[in-house]
């Protein structure tokens, strides 16, 4: 699936020329969480997030400085905090450096983006750097509750065990040689020796997600696995 598959088109956006409380406004009425800032040629100059508004002066909110930590953060640091508190002018909020991607750009690699980056949605520009849509972290979310559940299926037992063993080997972190697996009606025992606790319980995902399985027990042990 591509950018262009899930995002959200067309953007509300607002110009350099818009007030801090146009932008409140905007995010209250359409129910958003951020708006993108063109400048005059329609060109992404920045974005303003709700992050963005969350210390202000008009909600008293606003960062309140001891002289102690006055002195530890230094005055350029207080000035700029007092900008992004007491600012009328958009322009003076927004964050400039926006992470953003292309339409086909996969969404695999938008999820990568925004864990790598720390941000919580992308803004998708065209090939002339307009905006046609946002991405957000929500939207994948999306996919997740969307996706359709799993069929329930029967399958004879050691299909089942055959699987299981066929899918731990292609995973670099299990040890398939360290495990002994049996199925019984669909119910799978795991016994064997572990490296990690994550790695106990990824193997148990692993069991749980194959077709035709209804239960697995665990009796795995976690210790140093050797000679792997």
């Amino acid at each position: 699936m591509k950018a262009r598959d899930l995002m959200t088109s067309p953007v509300i956006c607002v110009g350099l020329d818009a007030t801090v409380r146009d932008v409140a406004k905007l995010m209250v009425e359409k129910c958003i969480s951020a708006v993108p800032v063109l400048d005059g040629t329609g060109k992404l100059a920045g974005i303003v997030t709700e992050g963005d508004l969350l210390r202000r002066v008009e909600s008293g909110t606003e960062n309140r400085y001891s002289w102690w930590v006055h002195m530890l953060a230094g005055n350029h640091a207080v000035a700029a905090d007092y900008i992004k508190s007491h600012s009328v002018k958009v322009s003076d909020v927004m964050t400039r450096d926006v992470v953003t991607a292309a339409p086909e750009t996969s969404v695999y690699d938008i999820a990568g983006l925004i864990e790598e980056k720390h941000v919580k949605r992308i803004p998708i520009l065209d090939a002339d750097g307009a905006t046609v849509g946002i991405i957000s972290r929500s939207n994948i979310v999306q996919l997740v509750a969307g996706a359709r559940p799993r069929i329930e299926v029967t399958l004879a037992d050691e299909t089942i065990r055959s699987n299981l063993m066929s899918k731990l080997k292609t995973l670099p972190w299990a040890h398939p040689h360290h495990l002994s697996i049996t199925v019984s009606n669909g119910i799978v025992d795991i016994w064997g020796s572990v490296e990690s606790n994550d790695e106990r319980n990824a193997i148990r995902v692993a069991a749980e997600s194959q077709p035709g399985v209804s239960s697995v027990n665990d009796h795995l042990l976690e210790m140093p696995i050797f000679g792997t």
